[in-house]
């Protein structure tokens, strides 16, 4: 059994915990009111895309989402929230860096041993929840579980949603789909993104990913008998019927988006095993990414 399948279906119980560590932070996460921006890296700006939507969207303040690398250094904000769960991407040190002293700073990370704990002034330590597999599953998860229970918005049917997510078999037919579209709406837009990646890393999968109502803006073009669109949460209206006019594989599921997100995951961990692929070491790929000072 690979990690990543193992990870995957550790993620009930580390959201759990998760959840119970949310009540003892109170300093270290973002106040209701403050201006904040969350940054990260593949998988982790996913999760700060989803985290910003859902703030603002409960009225505790603005919130932005930036690739580490893209922060608008010209902004001005209360708090820069870092999701990183290496602890050791150059992009996040380095803006880490820059901010000292000058903006308050919270790492959110898997390992207390890594130089993000010195350049974030506070750091919540989601070690539970680190990872053997470099495609990520239950720290990117458990991450944005903790982030939605200091809002308020976590409850016990998501980590319910998420067991059955893992019991319930998937839909068959997915594993011989020749391409994938995933959409989403508001928070979940985020999580498609995700989606989407995870496919392409451990899978080596077609994917594109979407807000729902942009998909009919042209995407809908590559949908057809051998292709799947997979939304996360609730749909616009008709947009079931179109897909399934083309012929393509609709997937929608009444669970908890995130817990959703779960049944990707194994997605992509058993089109990897039909492939013959290795879903813990995507090819091209590192745990992190460390570049190297240019001399």
């Amino acid at each position: 059994m690979s990690h990543l399948t193992t990870e995957t279906a550790s993620q009930p119980e580390c959201w759990r915990r998760a959840a119970d560590l949310a009540a003892t932070q109170p300093e270290a996460l973002p106040a209701a009111g403050e201006r904040v921006a969350v940054v990260g890296c593949g998988t982790s700006l996913y999760m700060a895309q989803s985290y910003a939507a859902l703030r603002e969207e409960s009225g505790q303040g603005e919130t932005d989402a930036f690739a580490a690398s893209e922060f608008p250094s010209a902004r001005r904000y209360d708090r820069i929230v870092a999701l990183t769960r290496s602890g050791t991407t150059t992009e996040v040190l380095d803006l880490l860096t820059r901010l000292r002293s000058t903006t308050r700073t919270t790492a959110l990370t898997a390992d207390p041993d890594t130089p993000v704990m010195a350049a974030a002034d506070a750091a919540v330590v989601l070690d539970f929840a680190d990872e053997r597999s470099v495609v990520q599953t239950r720290f990117a998860t458990t991450a944005l579980t903790l982030l939605r229970a200091h809002l308020g918005l976590h409850t016990d049917a998501a980590v319910q949603d998420a067991e059955t997510a893992l019991a319930e078999p998937l839909p068959a037919d997915l594993l011989d789909r020749t391409q994938f579209t995933f959409l989403g709406q508001g928070w979940t837009v985020g999580l498609a993104h995700e989606a989407a990646l995870k496919m392409k890393e451990a899978s080596l999968s077609w994917t594109e990913s979407y807000p729902a109502m942009e998909y009919r803006h042209g995407p809908i073009s590559i949908s057809g008998p051998t292709t799947a669109t997979w939304i996360f949460g609730a749909a616009p209206d008709g947009l079931a019927d179109q897909v399934r006019a083309t012929g393509a594989h609709w997937e929608q599921s009444r669970l908890d988006p995130l817990a959703d997100l779960v049944r990707v995951q194994r997605l992509a961990a058993a089109r990897a095993t039909a492939r013959g692929l290795d879903p813990d070491h995507p090819r091209h790929l590192t745990r992190s990414v460390v570049l190297t000072a240019p001399r």
